[in-house]
């Protein structure tokens, strides 16, 4: 969480929101998750709190009340708006209803949405956006407003559920030979699918690995909390000095235990995590190459149908032919189309090589504090171990002498 002082400033170095002489800056918070409601309409609110001098918002500070669906909202409208933008993930929602509002999925899901707002905010092109400015400064009925109208990629799951049977159906024809796929085959488009597709999937094996690491160090502490409890009450049946040693070793133990349980929280926050948001946010990347597809797609249909109407137009004009003056506005319109079409296309490829240079300058960044927390906490974890059981080894030794 940033302090009070200072805040990330837009270009991501920290700034003192005090200081008049500050670079413009634009730093939110995500605090305070609360449980409204009941049943299946509860869910859960969050205080939004936004610290910028930029002079487009209303003041230097402002809170708002937000909900998961508004977020939804703000990231469907940016997705639609920024096309070749890699617009970052949402945290998933909990299909369990019982994890659902858990402390810990709820602190879990209320610090994904602080990065989710923050790198947005961050980002050169998008922190413009006014979709971003209604989300950090709208009054909640403001909100519940833009939310409740049909925007966003997905305006129902009807929608959703229609647009992968067109995709099923388009990639039926192809397979089957009734429709053959238009592709862009460039070197550097090629080269950044097979990028991003062996990262999701390195990304997705350290993840794994990383949540059994987790569950590991918290089997390890609850077995060393029933062993504990279980070498006193053997204590407990014991004379002294042997009853005393045994005491001493299941005190022990439980306090190894209630340690190995908070490493296994902060490897779950601090490394499982943030692998687990990388793989979202490739899978985000992902849903920005389908978009340069289908923009690729359209390039080349209506190129392709602009030749073919100027071959028309040149026919019908060669033999003086009396619809020479529709065949002449259709050109004009699809060629025009076309041109968007191109420029659109265009535009994405632009977003798209200069997104990937910086996905990478972060994610090496951000993988390289995960990996080094996880690095300081096994060292921490380790050393506290090997400090706990020396710290007892005299006691034990010193029982086994006396029974001797």
């Amino acid at each position: 969480m940033e302090s009070t002082e200072q805040t990330r400033s837009i270009s991501g170095s920290m700034q003192s929101p005090r200081s008049p002489s500050s670079l413009p800056y634009l730093s939110v918070s995500v605090t305070d998750p609360v449980k409204l409601g009941n049943g299946v309409q509860a869910y859960i609110s969050y205080r939004v709190i936004t610290k910028t001098n930029l002079p487009e918002y209303q003041g230097p500070e402002k809170i708002v009340i937000r909900r998961y669906s508004d977020f939804v909202w703000l990231r469907d409208r940016l997705f639609e708006k920024y096309k070749g933008i890699f617009i970052p993930p949402l945290p998933e929602k909990s299909a369990v209803e019982k994890f659902r509002f858990s402390a810990e999925f709820i602190e879990m899901r209320r610090a994904a949405l602080d990065i989710f707002v923050n790198r947005i905010a961050l980002h050169p092109e998008v922190q413009q956006s006014e979709d971003l400015r209604t989300f950090l400064q709208a009054d909640e009925e403001t909100m519940d407003r833009f939310r409740f109208q049909e925007t966003g990629i997905f305006k129902k799951p009807a929608d959703l559920m229609q647009m992968f049977r067109d995709v099923q159906s388009k990639v039926s024809d192809a397979v089957l030979g009734k429709e053959k796929p238009v592709e862009e085959t460039t070197a550097a488009y090629e080269k950044l699918k097979h990028y991003i597709y062996e990262l999701e999937n390195h990304l997705a094996e350290a993840q794994k690995h990383a949540y059994r690491l987790v569950k590991r160090h918290r089997e390890l502490g609850q077995s060393l909390l029933d062993f504990g409890k279980a070498v006193k009450l053997l204590g407990a049946c014991e004379g002294e000095p042997t009853g005393k040693a045994f005491s001493d070793l299941g005190t022990k133990s439980e306090l190894l235990s209630i340690k190995l349980q908070k490493e296994a929280q902060q490897v779950l926050m601090n490394f499982e995590e943030p692998l687990k948001d990388y793989v979202r946010y490739v899978q985000s990347i992902k849903a920005t190459i389908a978009e340069r597809g289908t923009a690729f797609k359209q390039h080349c249909e209506l190129a392709e149908t602009t030749k073919l109407k100027e071959i028309n137009l040149d026919k019908l004009m060669l033999t003086r032919s009396d619809k020479v003056g529709e065949a002449e506005i259709e050109y004009r319109e699809i060629k025009a189309e076309s041109e968007v079409a191109t420029r659109r296309f265009e535009r994405i490829v632009t977003r798209m090589e200069e997104e990937i240079v910086r996905f990478q300058e972060q994610k090496t960044e951000e993988m390289g504090v995960a990996f080094h927390q996880f690095a300081k906490g096994q060292a921490r974890l380790a050393n506290s171990i090997a400090d706990a059981w020396r710290s007892l080894l005299p006691k034990l030794e010193a029982s086994s002498a006396v029974q001797i």
